[in-house]
Order: C-alpha cells, then sequence, then structure tokens
C-alpha cells in the first residue's frame, strides 16, 4: 500500500461531481431547480443526442451580478442559505451549493447572465473547473447555462452512460416531475431540435396532467384533498381501473419538492385497498405539505431524499387522504326502488366502470384458458414428443385456488404455480423461434404515450416487430398497434402492450440486441401466460404439465422464480410425524 497524501483540488471535485452528476438528466434537474430558486416562469431546456453532447436551460429569472456569477461555480456557494441553522427551514430546491461547481468539474459550461437592473449581461467560460474567460455580453434578463462535452475528462464515467433513448427517458422524467411540481412555471424540452413536452404556466395543476398525460388518464383522474394533524394532502390518482405494471408514473412531493416516496407508493395501495389488482400501480400526483422543521432534506447530494420526523404518521395521513378520494367517487351503482326491481338477468345493473377489473381474484372464462394452452401445444410437435418420449411420472390430482395444480409423482407430491409454469412454456416457445406468428386486430388498439414513453417506443419497435407486433404512430403521441404475437391471445386490453414497454423502461441497461431480445421475449412470455385466478380443466392441467416437462428448464420461470415444489414420501411423513 502507497503513503497516504492529499489529493490535488481538480481530483476532489471530480469525485465530488459523481454524487451530484451521474448522467445527463442530473445536469438537466440540477439547472432547472436553480432556474426555479430564480423565480423563472418559463423554462426552456435544450438537449443534444440525449444531453451527451449538449445541454442548455434557459430561464426568465432574476440572473446573477458580473460578482455573483463569478462565485457560482466555487464549490459551496450559495444565495440559498447563510448557516447551518437555515438547513432547518429549507424552502428552495437547492441549498448545498453543489450543483454548477459540479457540473463545471465534468463538462465544459458557458454562463450567460444577466439582472433586470443591468444594461448588458456577464458571460463565463469554464472548463473542467478552471475558468477560461469572463466578458460582457447583450443578453435577455435571467439565466443560461450550457453544459458540452459531459464527462470529457472522466471517460471512465462516461462509458457507464446507456443508450441514447434511455438517458432521454431519463431527462423527460426529470422535466415531467419538475413540470408537476412547480404548475405555474412554463416548460419545454426539445431533443435535436424537436420539441418533446411543454406545458403552459397554470394554477390548475390538472392542465399540466393533461399537457403530458393526455385527456384520457386526466379524466380518470380523481381529487385528493384531506388534511390532518400532521399533513396537508392534495392532487390526484386515477381510478382503480387506469393502472400501470410499475411505479414509475407515481410523483410525489414535500413541500414542493420531488422526493423518492417508496413508502407513500405503499400507502397509496392501502388506501385502495382490494380495490387494487395485485401487481397494478394507479397514477398518482401528490403534495404533501408539513411543518419544513419536521423535514430533514440534507440527507444525500442528489436532494431526492428527505427524512421526515412524524413518518408513520404522514404515510398514514396519505393513506387516508386516498381512501376518501375513492369513496367520494360514485363507487356504488345506481338502485332502483324495491318496487321496479326484477330478477331477470338482463335486467340486472352492470358494475360501474371504476369497480370493472377491480378487487379481489379475476377468473378468466375456461375457453380463454383452453386457448391458451392450445397455442402452446402446437409449439411441441410429435416428433419433439417422441425425443422426450421420458417424461416424469405425473399424475394431475386438481386445482388449488385457481392458482396451483397438484399433482401425485412416483415419490410424493408435486404443487405447480400454473402462471410461472405457463411463462416457461412461452419463453422457451418465442425464445427458440426468434420470432412470432402474428394476429391482425379487427379494431386497431391505439396506445396514447407520455413522453418518456415516445422515445423508447421509436427506438423498440423495429425489434417488438421480430416478435410479430405491428405498430405505426398515429399522431404526435399515440401509436396504433394493429397486430400482435399469437401467444398473447386477444388484445383486449391496450395496457398489455404498455406494459411490455414499461418492461422496456425500467429493464437497465441493454448492453445489445440479445438482451433486449430476452428482455421483450420474458415480457411477452410473462403477459400471455395463463394468470393466478384462471380456472382449468383435467385436460388443460395435464397438457401444461406434459408441456412444461418438455422444455429446456422445467424448474423455474424466466425471471427465476420456481414453477413447482415437490414433497418426497419421507418429507410428506415428517411433516405429519408419521417417522420415528
Amino acid at each position: 500500500m502507497g503513503k497516504i497524501h492529499i489529493l490535488d483540488e481538480a481530483t476532489i471535485n471530480k469525485i465530488a461531481a459523481g454524487e451530484v452528476i451521474e448522467r445527463p438528466a442530473s445536469v438537466v434537474k440540477e439547472l432547472i431547480e436553480n432556474s426555479i430558486d430564480a423565480g423563472a416562469s418559463s423554462i426552456r431546456i435544450d438537449v443534444i443526442k440525449s444531453g451527451k453532447k449538449l445541454i442548455r436551460v434557459s430561464d426568465n429569472g432574476c440572473g446573477m451580478s458580473r460578482e455573483d456569477a463569478k462565485l457560482s461555480f466555487i464549490k459551496h456557494s450559495t444565495s440559498k442559505i447563510t448557516g447551518i441553522d437555515d438547513l432547518e427551514s429549507v424552502i428552495t430546491m437547492g441549498f448545498r451549493g453543489e450543483a454548477l461547481s459540479s457540473i463545471t468539474a465534468v463538462s465544459k459550461v458557458e454562463i450567460i447572465t444577466k439582472t433586470r437592473d443591468e444594461l448588458s449581461g456577464t458571460k463565463l467560460i469554464i472548463h473542467g473547473g478552471r475558468l477560461v474567460s469572463i466578458s460582457d455580453t447583450g443578453a435577455p434578463d435571467g439565466t443560461t447555462v450550457t453544459s458540452e462535452e459531459l464527462f470529457y475528462n472522466t471517460p471512465a464515467r462516461k462509458k457507464y452512460l446507456k443508450s441514447d433513448s434511455t438517458e432521454l427517458a431519463h431527462i423527460v422524467d426529470v422535466v415531467t416531475r419538475a413540470a408537476l411540481g412547480n404548475s405555474n412555471i412554463s416548460f419545454t424540452l426539445l431533443h435535436n431540435g424537436t420539441e418533446l413536452l411543454r406545458t403552459p404556466a397554470s394554477d390548475d395543476l390538472m392542465d399540466i396532467v393533461i399537457h403530458i398525460y393526455g385527456q384520457e388518464i386526466a379524466g380518470a383522474m380523481l381529487p385528493v384533498n384531506y388534511e390532518s394533524g400532521f399533513a396537508r394532502i392534495t392532487g390526484f390518482v386515477t381510478k382503480p381501473h387506469v393502472t400501470r405494471s410499475s411505479a414509475d408514473i407515481q410523483f410525489f412531493y414535500i413541500n414542493d419538492r420531488n422526493i423518492n416516496g417508496r413508502i407513500f407508493g405503499y400507502a397509496i395501495r392501502d388506501g385502495y385497498g382490494t380495490l387494487l389488482q395485485k401487481g397494478r400501480f394507479p397514477v398518482a400526483v401528490l403534495k404533501i405539505y408539513v411543518d419544513t422543521r419536521q423535514v430533514d432534506v440534507n440527507v444525500h447530494p442528489t436532494k431526492n431524499q428527505v427524512r421526515l420526523s412524524h413518518e408513520k404518521e404522514i404515510s398514514d395521513t396519505v393513506a387516508e387522504a386516498v381512501r376518501r378520494a375513492l369513496s367520494n367517487a360514485i363507487l356504488i351503482p345506481d338502485v332502483k326502488p324495491p318496487a321496479q326491481l326484477s330478477l331477470q338477468y338482463e335486467q340486472v345493473p352492470e358494475k360501474p366502470d371504476l369497480l370493472k377489473e377491480t378487487g379481489g381474484v379475476f377468473k378468466f372464462p375456461a375457453r380463454d384458458t383452453e386457448k391458451r394452452l392450445r397455442r402452446t401445444e402446437r409449439y411441441f410437435p410429435d416428433e419433439e414428443k417422441n425425443i422426450k418420449s421420458e417424461l416424469p411420472q405425473v399424475k394431475v390430482i386438481g386445482q388449488v385456488d385457481s392458482v396451483y395444480i397438484i399433482a401425485e409423482t412416483p415419490d410424493g407430491l408435486m404443487i405447480i404455480d400454473q402462471h410461472a409454469a405457463h411463462e416457461r412454456i412461452l419463453f422457451e416457445q418465442v425464445r427458440d423461434s426468434r420470432s412470432t406468428d402474428s394476429q391482425e386486430l379487427i379494431v386497431p388498439v391505439n396506445l396514447n404515450l407520455d413522453p418518456r414513453e415516445l422515445s423508447i417506443m421509436k427506438e423498440s419497435i423495429p425489434y417488438l416487430e421480430e416478435f410479430g407486433f405491428r405498430i405505426s404512430e398515429f399522431g404526435p403521441s399515440t401509436f396504433a398497434v394493429t397486430s400482435v404475437p399469437n401467444v398473447l391471445g386477444r388484445l383486449e386490453d391496450p395496457l398489455l402492450v404498455h406494459d411490455i414497454i414499461s418492461d422496456i423502461l425500467s429493464g437497465g441497461r441493454i448492453k445489445d440486441d440479445t438482451g433486449l431480445f430476452e428482455l421483450v421475449t420474458k415480457s411477452i412470455a410473462c403477459r400471455g401466460a395463463i394468470k393466478a385466478g384462471a380456472d382449468c380443466s383435467s385436460d388443460q392441467m395435464e397438457s401444461l404439465v406434459r408441456q412444461l416437462f418438455m422444455t429446456g428448464n422445467p424448474y423455474t420461470c424466466p425471471h427465476g422464480r420456481p414453477t413447482m415444489i415437490s414433497f418426497n414420501r419421507q418429507e410428506l411423513d415428517k411433516l405429519f410425524k408419521r417417522t420415528n
């Protein structure tokens, strides 16, 4: 081990910058927060090559004087606080004095700024944390910061950036969160000169929701407004039938600061109770207002985590706020007076839209289960059955709770997860054929995507078409699905394709086409497999078990979960204490 020595200032700054600036979206976030703190009513974000080449954020805020501009990129210089006591009641987005210093340490930066009282502005050029030049310049009121060649001097950091579409999706997510949290500010985001997102300045949060997510989601939202002794909750949540496969579009704000609110995600689920299907997440935009003295925002350099003095009580308040929003909606169908009631089936009122697809265990029609299994059974031709003739002797006994198949083996007992088993069968079918037959939809399914999903969809269409999807643009933010893979059956719900796109979004770093192929294959298998709650006949269960044991790996689903659990006779005897 070498001798201990003190690092030079440039190295220290680069290391510190790594805690704040992880990717292009980090630069966008920090600059937007500076613009918000500067009192801007309009913020424009321009990025080139997903921010890897250029990021520019312009605002019409208060601007900086020449002297302040010279100090702005020096580490721990800030106008937000003056001492440690101020940390107890921080109301600004920034306060650490690390944003500009971190950005300038790992990129080539130009700052142009002007206050309302000055006749001319100030222009600074900073490369790698070093001031190259400072001069007067003509400029509008406000500040424009341009960051180019991010991580040009830290190649190790640069190589860990993901694909352009993934990095752009993160930028769109940052701007979306800022727009929803600051509806009084107009936001515009352009990528390579093309507008991706534009929101107006409005006192009504719903206006912003409409501009970002469209009328379909906005029309399904319920207002939330509730106050306890610990917090005041406002915002919107969607009706239980409008959900996504991930919590990516649940946004939480503590005193207008966007945070990573995992605990509040659990609170939302508690609020919905049995109205929410397992594995589904409602869209939510919730603003939580608490006493600033009860919040510690100085937890992490990215400022997206907070520590709350009464976390459980505030979480309970969120759950109650959601519960009341749902109960205030019309959840119960109108009932006619008793004299007008009839027992004739056709006159029994339907469930209202809000209760459709929600609560309990959904029972799939037997004919749907049969079609799903028949499609996969065709995958194993007679000659392959002959090759795999030595299948385990398994006798199907029955089904438990429409979830598990019970079977007898020569050695004891086997419990099979029907969804995981069918998922394994479908995965190998799609994987080994590399492509799958399509079925054309009688009526195309339209997908209304938010800006983040749009960037992923455009890049993913060629890969999705390999699997049998046929997707075309149908408008600025709409795509029409005209064909789907046969293994998916009838596409009655556009959420299925939406969920596959969500899987791609949350799939992490896809290094090559093979990685994306496997990710989509897993997603299709999961979406196309019979679900828990699907009633199966004896023939259907036997078919499923037979197909499972003809796969290359019958013991786990593509995600690694077990498809079956076995108990030999000795283990059963031990469980019933029949052993000596």
